[in-house]
């Protein structure tokens, strides 16, 4: 086998065999293969895509690129839960208590953010304490004491996933369905829960942009996790407004307290319900009414607080947070964006509102950039409110950036606003 042949394959729209893909994958996290040629054969997959069948075959090989973990020592069915991504996303704060709190155990890794607003582990690391970077033996203990738990993504699983995420950054072929699905899908195969949940974000503040796309790469990633033997569905949702009214690490963590306290409903509750119920339905606990009620039941009983609770004790964290949100720590400077007339709230893109907790420190540019943990924008408003002339908008916050004219500018461009 040899690199050139393999390019021209795929450039010429010719299925590869597991085996030229296999070699591929070895070679190229081997050192074998150099970037360049490795960036050819990723744009002509980017041009012209793959076969389901190759698209199984890459998410193997690159899931086997590591080691996978063993969950034997976890005493119940486990399952696993990814979200593509999105402006305000903080449902697995949400939905792995609330699962957890049904009777099955949720083990996650996830990684942190570059883009908007941080990663999963960056609003966990907002909390006071928190440790996410643990062995396997704390991991499986807190999962087995408390049925959830999130750390870092280990370095020892999909060595190649992590090498050809870098280099598709840099040679423009991120925007791939079959390359996404190989990433995603290879890391969640590599944990090896039982059950995999995938919430696909669909809208102005996702990744996939379109209900066509996100669909596609919905049953794509449902083939490829059934194909590995395990119990797999993808959920389409909705990302063209924010997930709650909380944009930025510790102002989002603050947000899904709240949730898990009763204190708030909405959409984002909604959404959650809707995820844990199918992750739970996945597990065997009942059809989707009965999940759904189980769900609903774990949050208003408090159930899923205490597993929240317990867990970020067991993480080293700041359990009060639990109690008193106002112990996550706090901007030193806010500015309110308030209605300059009466108006009516058409649309909010969501992408522009990341951008703005950009520029006021909520999120990477490059990976190594610190963050703000304080920094956010509180939403008071949603689409389709009315908005009296001098009522809030919105809340922006922030330690590091005491000047919040670009930011607000960029905020207040989010809104499509008609007069009333």
């Amino acid at each position: 086998m040899n690199i050139i042949d393999i390019i021209n394959k795929t450039k010429n729209l010719i299925p590869l065999t597991d085996g030229e893909i296999t070699w591929l994958v070895s070679s190229y996290t081997n050192g074998e293969i150099p970037d360049y040629q490795m960036s050819a054969w990723l744009m002509a997959v980017c041009l012209n895509g793959l076969t389901e069948e190759e698209t199984v075959s890459l998410t193997l090989a690159m899931r086997d690129s590591g080691g996978k973990l063993d969950l034997s020592s976890i005493n119940s069915i486990t399952a696993d839960k990814h979200s593509t991504g999105g402006v305000g996303d903080k449902t697995s704060l949400i939905v792995g208590p609330a699962a957890a709190a049904c009777g099955i155990a949720v083990p996650k890794m996830s990684g942190r953010g570059l883009g908007h607003t941080g990663g999963t582990i960056d609003k966990l690391e907002s909390i006071h304490g928190y440790r996410t970077e643990l062995s396997e033996k704390e991991f499986f203990n807190i999962v087995n004491e408390t049925g959830f738990s999130i750390i870092s993504q280990s370095g020892s699983l999909c060595p190649a996933d992590k090498k050809i995420y870098s280099l598709r950054n840099s040679s423009g072929t991120v925007d791939s369905i079959p390359l996404i699905c190989s990433s995603i899908m290879s890391k969640k195969l590599a944990l090896n829960a039982d059950c995999i949940l995938l919430d696909v974000k669909c809208g102005s503040g996702a990744f996939m942009k379109t209900s066509e796309d996100a669909d596609r790469l919905a049953r794509l990633m449902e083939k490829v996790g059934t194909a590995a033997g395990k119990k797999c569905r993808a959920l389409v949702t909705d990302m063209d407004s924010p997930l709650g009214n909380n944009i930025g690490n510790a102002l989002e963590v603050r947000e899904a307290v709240e949730i898990l306290q009763g204190k708030r409903k909405g959409r984002l509750y909604d959404i959650c319900i809707e995820l844990t119920a199918n992750m739970l339905q996945l597990c065997g606990k009942g059809n989707i009414g009965e999940c759904s009620e189980m769900a609903r039941n774990a949050i208003a009983s408090g159930k899923a607080l205490e597993v929240f609770r317990e867990t970020i004790r067991m993480h080293g964290g700041d359990e009060r947070i639990c109690d008193d949100v106002s112990l996550l720590p706090q901007a030193r400077f806010s500015h309110t964006i308030r209605a300059s007339r009466d108006v009516k709230i058409v649309s909010v893109d969501s992408q522009e509102l990341g951008m703005a907790s950009l520029l006021l420190g909520a999120g990477r540019i490059n990976k190594d950039d610190d963050i703000d943990m304080t920094a956010g924008i509180v939403m008071e408003c949603e689409k389709g409110d009315n908005i009296s002339i001098h009522a809030p908008l919105m809340t922006l916050y922030s330690t590091v950036c005491s000047d919040f004219s670009a930011a607000a500018m960029r905020a207040l461009q989010a809104l499509e606003l008609v007069s009333i």
